[in-house]
């Protein structure tokens, strides 16, 4: 009978021990549970109360009135239709400057195409000889009259320094030096037949004298030479008698008397050259005496006449 009691005995005390931690378990869930129920109302009241105060806020704030609210949006439409008017007119503008410029390119493309075309277009080879035969004989004629010049160049530097005209005479030396060395250049050998100035067809007249005569871009290219390179050696010529305090009196100048600096003998008549280099001398010369701009500028070390005074000197038109 003790085997039994003892049996009971611990059975009973296993039954007890396992229930206990049950009830423990549950009592702390509960526990937990009533905190997180407080935790959660106590967050209820207060974003309850966050958004009482907010609309609180809102009503406390002034609200507008309906005047207000109209003259707002009357203002903000009188500000778009303004605005619309500013972007309408440069929007115009500027379509009208792409036009412009787009003009200007298509005419300037027009124009070389011209310019091509012509220079494109030869000449006979009995009209190439003929100017061939004119050329030779105006380069022989052309160094005969640089022999005769190197005279009246000695005479008239020995005229400077007896007048004391010191400025005068150093860029008379230095135009000389400057003719010497383009004599030079015409002692080479000349291949005129694969020179285009022989068979390309003229594309501008000019009038000079009274007459009207036809030449070719290598022949406008040489008298726009010619009235530049007058208006450069005017210049210094006007500097040199405004230095030496002499009287202006450009056509008194050697420089103005000869005019041939820049011309070889080719691609025109030495008349015509003569003619361009003395229209651009006397230009440069009130210039350089006067200490002004008024025909020409100083640009990259050389002085240059203005592209419109040279357009009104040589007044070339084109041939269509």
């Amino acid at each position: 009978m003790k085997p039994v009691g003892v049996i009971s005995t611990a059975f009973l005390f296993l039954l007890l021990w396992t229930a206990v931690p049950v009830r423990a378990q549950q009592g702390q869930k509960g526990e937990n549970q009533g905190k997180s129920e407080k935790q959660d109302k106590g967050k209820g009241r207060a974003k309850q109360g966050k958004q009482q105060g907010q609309e609180q806020e809102q009503q406390a704030a002034p609200q507008a009135t309906p005047e207000q609210q109209q003259k707002s949006q009357n203002q903000q439409q009188q500000s778009s239709q303004e605005q619309q008017p500013n972007q309408q007119r440069q929007a115009q503008q500027q379509q009208q400057v792409q036009q412009r410029q787009q003009a200007n390119q298509d005419r300037q493309a027009q124009q070389k195409q011209q310019v091509q075309q012509r220079q494109l277009a030869r000449l006979s080879q009995e009209r190439q000889q003929q100017l061939i035969a004119a050329q030779q004989q105006r380069v022989t004629q052309y160094r005969q009259h640089l022999d005769q010049q190197q005279l009246l160049a000695q005479q008239y530097a020995t005229q400077l320094q007896q007048a004391n005209r010191l400025a005068n005479y150093r860029f008379h030396q230095e135009y000389l030096a400057r003719l010497r060395q383009q004599r030079l250049a015409l002692q080479r050998a000349y291949d005129y037949n694969n020179d285009p100035y022989f068979y390309t067809a003229p594309i501008y007249r000019y009038n000079r004298g009274g007459s009207y005569y036809e030449i070719n871009e290598y022949g406008a290219k040489l008298l726009r030479q010619a009235v530049n390179y007058g208006y450069a050696e005017g210049f210094r010529a006007g500097q040199a008698d405004r230095q030496d305090h002499w009287r202006s009196d450009y056509q008194n100048s050697y420089a103005y008397q000869d005019a041939n600096y820049g011309y070889d003998g080719y691609y025109g008549d030495q008349d015509a050259y003569n003619y361009y280099f003395r229209q651009g001398f006397s230009r440069g010369y009130d210039d350089g005496f006067n200490s002004r701009a008024q025909y020409g500028q100083y640009s990259n070390g050389s002085y240059t006449i203005l592209g419109a005074i040279l357009s009104q000197v040589l007044n070339l038109q084109s041939l269509r």
